[in-house]
């Protein structure tokens, strides 16, 4: 488990400094100095800051300031790529035009030597090496490992996917880093408190770890594989989990064709439409009946197999959304169609976190020209899904909605889709062809073995809340008992209306205080209590004063704040 810890913390060790120095000096590159002084970064550098504001940017004017953030995250290398490919799939997070860029992000880099490559594979299967052959020269080489051909013992071609030397200690120092950074964000830019950086960055960190630990997607491959156990269009490369570690994954090696390379898929006479309709199949059926599915399915992914087979290489981001989730969704889809905004607004909410309660009638008025826009006297032949995707998370976006990683994820799959028909079939019809898989979905639900499921997690669920009810009732009068109940209320308006009501408060006390100085003052000039000043009590006289400088102050105050 990575552990975070703050730079502050780290009794600034050379490794983090050197590392920070060398972050800031990729900033100042960029034309991003303006960060150093925003979240007030001198004072952790120290020495050295000099000299990194003397170095030369490079020339940016004809760059954009989000092509400026993609050429930091690659330069910084593995961790940040990573982030800004995580960011790329968070519209929640980041503009529209900002996430787009982030797409385009490379995961190539140099690979590390053979000898290197040799000492792993030693280590991990301590000295005992499954393979018969392994080609000194990788076929791909990426940010967190790379792959080399191979052949085992017994005579199985295999692609072995081996991680990078101390890649676990650079993502660990840059993590650190990133958490720091976020920790004064927080601190220095109100503006960015909404989005809770230092939240992101230990998500981060959480899905970094399980993509460093190559035995979960080794797992992901094999669950995936049962989906389509006895579907014959579809291939999942064999895993070989005996042969596979944290640090190195073993699989089946694919002789195939990338689904992107049009020209030789025509040279080999490939049914270029029949490809669209089964990879349209594959998310359909991940996404809508299991839940599970590949979240990463760009055409660099697919390969493409003897008799038009489908074969998704590359399972390291899989996305999971629930029953519950998928049904609003298919609900969604029914109701955007068919332009109940309403129910879309409703719907929307229910696949969304937000901090505080959206003005649904501006959010219905929104979806309702979305809807006009995509569903009034179109084909759903000519919808360009990629584009609708962007327009429902920018509405999203202007009422303050957060969709939900998952959500997001889910669409983007379905964008994907899009994205290989426009290279094999531009005539493609996604809705379609999604049409009779919502269908089923909607149909499933009714289906005996559903609602029996559904009945079961009930009453389990049921029986559960009734069997802690007389514990948890005990629990609440033993404190009582004890004097020790105590009821707590988090709301963010209450601080103001407490500080209102004491406000009134104190304005009905000055209010008596008045009352009683100047019934208190006649008392005192009827009976001319001494001592007195041309037949006057003194007393008298200062307490009318007095009670006429606080009543004063007092109407002024109330006429200036309510």
């Amino acid at each position: 488990m990575i552990n975070l810890i703050t730079v502050g913390n780290l009794g600034k060790t050379y490794r983090h400094m050197t590392r920070y120095r060398q972050i800031v000096s990729i900033l100042f590159k960029y034309g991003f100095d303006n960060i150093v002084d925003i979240l007030k970064i001198d004072k952790y550098l120290e020495k050295g800051l000099e000299m990194i504001s003397g170095k030369r940017m490079v020339r940016f004017e004809r760059l954009t300031p989000q092509e400026r953030v993609r050429l930091i995250f690659e330069e910084l290398g593995p961790t940040f790529i990573k982030f800004g490919q995580i960011l790329s799939t968070r519209p929640d997070l980041i503009p529209l035009p900002y996430l787009q860029e982030l797409e385009k992000l490379q995961d190539n880099v140099p690979a590390f030597d053979f000898k290197e490559v040799k000492c792993i594979l030693a280590k991990e299967f301590k000295g005992s090496l499954p393979f018969k052959t392994i080609e000194a020269k990788p076929f791909a080489s990426a940010s967190i490992g790379q792959v080399h051909r191979a052949t085992l013992k017994n005579g199985d071609s295999v692609a072995v996917k081996i991680q990078r030397p101390g890649i676990g200690n650079l993502v660990k120092v840059d993590l650190e880093i990133l958490h720091h950074l976020a920790t004064l964000m927080e601190r220095h830019i109100e503006d960015l408190s909404f989005f809770k950086p230092v939240k992101i960055v230990e998500e981060f960190a959480t899905t970094l770890e399980k993509e460093l630990d190559y035995t979960l997607e080794a797992s992901s491959m094999q669950r995936v594989a049962k989906q389509f156990l006895f579907d014959q269009t579809i291939y999942i490369p064999k895993v070989y989990p005996e042969y596979s570690t944290e640090s190195v994954m073993t699989m089946e090696y694919i002789h195939g064709i990338k689904i992107s390379k049009v020209e030789a898929l025509d040279a080999l006479e490939y049914d270029r439409e029949l490809l669209t309709r089964r990879g349209a199949d594959f998310i359909l059926t991940q996404v809508l009946q299991y839940g599970f599915f590949h979240g990463d399915l760009h055409p660099g992914n697919i390969f493409v197999l003897p008799n038009n087979v489908i074969c998704p290489v590359d399972f390291g981001i899989m996305g999971y959304v629930d029953q519950y989730s998928r049904d609003v969704f298919i609900d969604l889809i029914a109701a955007t169609v068919t332009q109940n905004t309403a129910q879309v607004s409703r719907l929307l909410l229910e696949l969304t976190d937000y901090d505080e309660e959206p003005d649904l009638r501006a959010l219905e008025k929104d979806i309702a020209g979305f809807a006009g826009l995509y569903f009034t006297d179109t084909s759903l032949k000519q919808i360009n899904m990629g584009k609708m995707l962007q327009d429902i998370v920018q509405i999203a976006l202007n009422h303050r909605l957060r969709l939900f990683p998952e959500t997001f994820l889910m669409l983007k799959a379905f964008a994907a889709v899009e994205g290989v028909a426009q290279t094999l079939d531009p005539n493609f019809d996604m809705a379609g062809h999604a049409a009779p898989y919502i269908r089923k979905a909607k149909a499933a639900r009714f289906s005996p073995s559903r609602l029996s499921d559904d009945v079961s997690r009930v009453s389990v669920e049921s029986l559960k809340l009734f069997q802690n009810i007389p514990r948890e009732s005990l629990a609440i009068i033993r404190q009582l008992r004890k004097g020790q109940l105590v009821l707590g209320f988090d709301s963010p308006r209450l601080e103001r209306i407490l500080t209102t009501h004491q406000r009134a408060g104190n304005k009905i006390a000055l209010s008596i205080i008045v009352a009683a100085l100047i019934i208190g003052s006649a008392m005192l000039l009827s009976f001319k209590v001494p001592p007195m000043l041309f037949g006057i009590s003194l007393m008298g006289l200062s307490g009318g004063i007095a009670a006429g400088l606080i009543g004063f102050l007092l109407v002024a105050s109330i006429l200036k704040n309510g």
